[in-house]
């Protein structure tokens, strides 16, 4: 049976606020833990560098005290040996001298020790506070989807209204990175082919010029050069046809793509080593699966050199049976996550990429240490009918 009494309405809507305000508070203690871990992190920080530099003091004169007790135990042999030579009061102290420095070693040993065991604690510490305040942050996140989602999609707006309001938006960025990618486009062109191929219009006029002033020879020299700016102009126009869309995947998949691309990015970069490596039987994928990965490790290698100054690039592939895993890590400067988070469309483009394809990604860094991306992306199902012979 069904009940006669109405809904309360007013009831539901203070209930409603209610849940609200009580999230947002939530939200607001989270921050504040997160900021006080943040300013923890940063005090033990400096007490971790201070105990390092101590550290390094206290082995400078460990090794000098090291040093020093050896003398001084082979003085002390020596005086024992041939006692009748040395007086009574050269005796004596030549065994205080080495019982001094031994006794001084041994405290300097232990104080050491105590620091070094100091800084595995503030290390540690420091790991800890760095996952609370991840975590925190992480909470903060999730918080907010819940908030605009209670207050977006909860409430009374047409859905007719927010589905094309989606689309419209959608469409403009769709726009925006078309316009951005033309722009992209012609700057290389006009930067690239465009100045050699009026640099071969300068140098034909040249060529005709030296043949009736100089004679065949020189002649003959300036065509060899011209030769080269032609052979570069056309190289040029081969990398940004390649960067548009390689060709290759579309015939040989993924990893002999992957392969040929990285090979060029150390033929135009001298000095950079990209080590390439895969795991397990290959797999030809879906199309937008293959040019979707090879974009992530395209972003991902363009950061180690660009952003990165990284001298070595490892690439790795493993064909798992329902996954592929890849991993991009350089051993360049690295970068600090807190801050490129918000500000790296780079990022963030490979993000939404990887969320196409109900994939993760994982990044580590920080200064000085390089940078390593993990991603992750589940295989289609009907990955078995279009496995490479």
């Amino acid at each position: 049976m069904f009940s006669n009494e109405k809904v309360d309405i007013g009831s539901l809507d203070v209930i409603f606020n209610r849940m609200i305000e009580t999230i947002t508070n939530s939200k607001s203690d989270i921050f504040i833990i997160s900021e006080q871990s943040r300013s923890s992190f940063e005090e033990l920080k400096e007490e971790l560098e201070y105990i390092k530099e101590k550290i390094k003091l206290i082995i400078d004169e460990s090794d000098d005290l090291e040093k020093r007790t050896k003398l001084a135990k082979l003085r002390l042999v020596e005086v024992s040996k041939y006692f009748n030579q040395y007086t009574e009061e050269q005796v004596r102290e030549a065994y205080e001298t080495a019982n001094d420095l031994q006794i001084r070693l041994s405290l300097t040993r232990s104080e050491e020790k105590r620091l070094r065991e100091k800084r595995d604690d503030l290390e540690r510490r420091l790991r800890t506070l760095y996952d609370t305040i991840e975590r925190a942050e992480h909470i903060v996140d999730q918080v907010n989807v819940v908030l605009n989602y209670l207050t977006t999609d909860l409430k009374n707006v047409s859905l007719a209204l927010e589905n094309a309001k989606i689309k419209q938006d959608f469409g403009i960025k769709i726009i925006a990175a078309q316009e951005k990618e033309r722009k992209r486009l012609s700057r290389e062109i006009h930067d690239g082919p465009a100045q050699m191929m009026a640099n071969v219009l300068m140098r034909s006029d040249l060529i005709e010029r030296t043949y009736r002033e100089k004679g065949m020879e020189p002649a003959m020299k300036e065509i060899t050069e011209l030769k080269k700016t032609v052979r570069n102009a056309l190289s040029e126009v081969r990398r940004i046809i390649y960067d548009l869309r390689p060709m290759a995947l579309d015939d040989l998949g993924i990893v002999p793509t992957l392969k040929k691309y990285l090979s060029t990015i150390m033929e135009y970069n001298p000095g950079i080593q990209v080590h390439f490596q895969t795991f397990s039987d290959e797999k030809r994928l879906p199309s937008d699966y293959e040019v979707s990965i090879f974009r992530l490790v395209q972003e991902s290698v363009n950061n180690s050199i660009k952003h990165g100054k990284s001298p070595d690039i490892w690439v790795k592939i493993e064909w798992l049976s329902k996954q592929i895993s890849i991993l991009v890590k350089d051993n360049g400067i690295g970068f600090n996550k807190q801050i490129a988070r918000e500000q790296s469309f780079g990022i963030i483009g490979m993000k939404e990429r990887v969320d196409l394809l109900k994939g993760t990604m994982e990044i580590q860094s920080s200064p000085g240490n390089g940078t390593s991306i993990l991603f992750k992306v589940p295989l289609p199902e009907n990955i078995l009918t279009i496995e490479s012979k």
